[in-house]
């Protein structure tokens, strides 16, 4: 035995194991280190991260921040045995929110807590926090995980994390200057992301299907479907970001259409969805059958794929529609336009067919 499990025996027989948790940071360095970009000025290991910006031309650096979880959606990484894309999950609700005012993410900390560590488990839970690191060209500066016995119920787990980026700040988006007749283009979401799962799990649980069934609509299994992870639109929107002058972004996350898109609207103007523009996931029409909702109250919970949304004005609307098309990695679509609106007027209004 080392001189180090000695002096641990103590704490490891109340259930936390040091030597395991140092193990583990050992065998996930080179997965941080692939994170890594040239603004990091440190390794993992020390107290805090350290990250030197660059800021050379910009007028005025604005640092913009945002944390977030993944929620009970855990609970079917539990279920099913993955663990693998929930870090993605984790990543992606923080830089996705960021991006909102046109910050580039710059780096992010994540916290694993659970009862007893298993290093496997942690192991898959970090290689997604790289994973959505990497794809979004933002650095895992550092982190910590934590060992504490009987707080949580063996085998579960949970996740919390932030993320830091910059903006010149002329450049910001704030959505002030959102005027009648913009165009309101919504970028395709992968599935329900991180939000609604207490009731996506409840649905699940009454509905019988098994995670090895294959879900209605698709090809895939259930499993798969539902763990499907949040998508990270960093990449295609600051590409965006370059060629025309967005005016509003949103990220749709919990509250759906109804509450996130007031939240970047000046009071004079509302924004008028049409539904039926975007295609409508197998997912979203599964929970709402399930559930037997009405499509107002799905727009209220989910985002009912459309994830993120950019508002342009009209002349620059078919540039930005071509750009996000010639891409690979997200679908695009017009859903709708802004409109004037009186200052009590809800929003928000979805047009139905």
């Amino acid at each position: 035995m080392s001189d180090s499990a000695k002096r641990s025996q103590a704490y490891t027989a109340a259930g936390v194991d040091i030597e395991a948790g140092n193990q583990f940071v050992s065998r996930i360095k080179d997965m941080v280190k692939s994170t890594f970009t040239p603004g990091v000025a440190t390794d993992i290991g020390g107290f805090g991260g350290l990250f030197k910006p660059e800021i050379a031309g910009m007028e005025a650096p604005m640092l913009v921040a945002g944390a977030d979880g993944v929620g009970t959606k855990l609970k079917l990484a539990f279920m099913f045995d993955r663990h693998d894309t929930v870090g993605i999950d984790l990543v992606a609700m923080s830089v996705n929110d960021v991006l909102v005012q046109g910050a580039q993410p710059l780096f992010f900390l994540d916290y694993f807590a659970t009862g007893k560590l298993e290093s496997g488990v942690a192991e898959q839970v970090v290689s997604g926090v790289c994973e959505g690191c990497r794809q979004s060209d933002c650095a895992l500066l550092g982190g910590e995980t934590a060992e504490m016995p009987g707080f949580y119920p063996d085998g579960e787990y949970d996740l919390s994390g932030f993320a830091v980026g910059m903006v010149d700040t002329p450049k910001m988006v704030t959505g002030k200057d959102v005027a009648p007749g913009d165009v309101i283009i919504g970028l395709a979401s992968s599935g329900a992301h991180s939000n609604g799962w207490s009731l996506i799990r409840k649905l699940y649980d009454e509905s019988g299907l098994k995670a090895d069934d294959t879900f209605p609509g698709t090809e895939k299994t259930v499993a798969e479907v539902l763990i499907e992870p949040t998508r990270l639109y960093v990449k295609p929107v600051l590409k965006l970001l370059e060629a025309v002058t967005v005016k509003g972004m949103v990220h749709v996350t919990g509250g759906g259409f109804y509450d996130n898109i007031p939240r970047i609207l000046p009071e004079q103007v509302a924004a008028r969805i049409e539904f039926g523009s975007w295609p409508m996931l197998p997912i979203f029409d599964w929970i709402k059958e399930q559930g037997d909702l009405s499509w107002p109250e799905m727009l209220q919970i989910f985002n009912c794929g459309i994830g993120y949304i950019v508002i342009v004005s009209a002349e620059e609307a078919d540039k930005a529609l071509d750009m996000l098309d010639a891409r690979d990695d997200v679908d695009s679509y017009r859903i709708g336009e802004i409109v004037e609106s009186e200052k009590a007027a809800e929003q928000c209004e979805v047009l139905f067919p």
